[in-house]
């Protein structure tokens, strides 16, 4: 299936950036692969090839104009200011990926 490839490559590239981190934890939720650091939920690999961020509250708005998005949890119910979906054309490199991790990596507690 298209969708996961997307998701599974977006999997091995959040592996390989995390890869220098003591406490990441794999788990499947909800149709993607969910990151785990340090026992907390950072981020997970859509099935589309998105990424669902954690993120601080306090930097949402800052987040929306970086090309994050809301996440929802299904048509009209979004997850709030704490969580955000980034689109697969904004982590297309290397970099900005990199850079997304870290906001869901520093956010945890948020």
């Amino acid at each position: 299936m298209e969708t996961d490839t997307a998701r599974d490559a977006l999997a091995q590239r959040i592996r390989h950036n995390l890869s220098s981190l003591p406490d990441v934890r794999e788990k499947r939720m909800f149709g993607g692969v969910a990151f785990m650091v340090d026992g907390q939920l950072a981020v997970s690999a859509g099935r589309d090839g998105d990424l669902l961020v954690r993120v601080d509250p306090s930097q949402y708005r800052k987040l929306l104009s970086a090309g994050g998005q809301p996440a929802y949890m299904g048509v009209g119910r979004p997850m709030g200011e704490g969580w955000m979906n980034v689109p697969m054309n904004v982590i297309a490199d290397d970099e900005a990926l990199a850079w997304w991790l870290a906001v869901g990596c520093t956010s945890r507690s948020g």
